[in-house]
């Protein structure tokens, strides 16, 4: 891919829609149209990493209510030839078909590799990967089994999304405050992942989510972790420009810089 000129990628993660409530979420819905309305004309493409939902369940003949303003939005990008990427993260890792169909994107489960003129780029969500987090992994084992999946589809769309919602709320109240701390290089399951890689096949960025934590870190053998934040708190976003990749704030209705957390 070659970046065209006066064109930008942008890259955001774990905006959590539907979290902690109806009307938070609808406020930081409101927020992303208006970011996305604002790099509409400079978009070359647009990547959304992951946990985009707090809580995503397709049945064959049900969605979950809500979040319309955003599909609505995503589906006019497309149909105007921009393309957005979405990646399944630990909060929406069951998104099937319906998305992909509808608003037109392209879906990815995996973390996909991509180089953007001379730049090689790792882009994934980032649950599951590195070190530690193993009651995590066996889980997200069990929630991609096709057989829990369709054990869970039996379930009345009330009752399963009231109690995934429910689950997910939870879970959040229980690491409530843990993200916003950074611990040292050797705690940050993520920048480990990367810079293990490093040592296999060297490349230059590695764009997580997950974390929720904005992080800008280099790598021991070059290349650098940036790690996109989430829109909960911090409203943070990448943008890959003038062949680097930098850690921006919609703020007050502006792009700035967001200068904290380098390492």
């Amino acid at each position: 891919m070659h970046l065209e000129p006066g064109k930008k990628i942008y890259f955001a993660s774990d905006f959590h829609l539907g979290a902690p409530n109806d009307q938070k979420s609808a406020e930081r819905e409101k927020r992303i149209i208006a970011w996305l309305d604002y790099i509409e004309p400079t978009a070359q493409e647009i990547y959304l990493v992951g946990d985009i939902f707090d809580f995503w369940f397709e049945y064959k003949r049900a969605i979950p209510k809500g979040f319309v303003r955003l599909q609505g939005k995503i589906a006019q990008l497309t149909d105007k030839g921009i393309p957005v990427h979405l990646f399944t993260g630990n909060h929406d890792m069951w998104i099937f078909d319906y998305i992909p169909k509808e608003l037109g994107v392209k879906l990815y489960r995996e973390p996909q590799r991509i180089k953007v003129n001379d730049l090689d780029i790792l882009i994934g969500h980032g649950d599951g990967l590195g070190p530690g987090d193993r009651n995590y992994k066996l889980l997200k084992k069990v929630f991609n089994n096709p057989l829990c999946q369709w054990a869970f589809e039996r379930l009345h769309p009330n009752f399963g999304i009231w109690l995934a919602d429910l689950s997910s709320k939870k879970s959040r109240a229980s690491g409530e405050g843990k993200d916003e701390v950074f611990h040292g290089k050797k705690d940050e399951w993520l920048y480990l992942y990367a810079a293990q890689q490093q040592l296999i096949q060297p490349i230059d960025y590695y764009l997580f989510g997950h974390r929720h934590l904005p992080l800008t870190m280099s790598l021991p053998e070059k290349g650098t972790y940036i790690n996109l934040g989430e829109w909960l708190k911090y409203d943070t976003f990448a943008i890959l420009e003038n062949n680097t990749i930098q850690l921006y704030q919609w703020k007050e209705n502006q792009i700035i810089p967001f200068e904290e957390n380098c390492y």
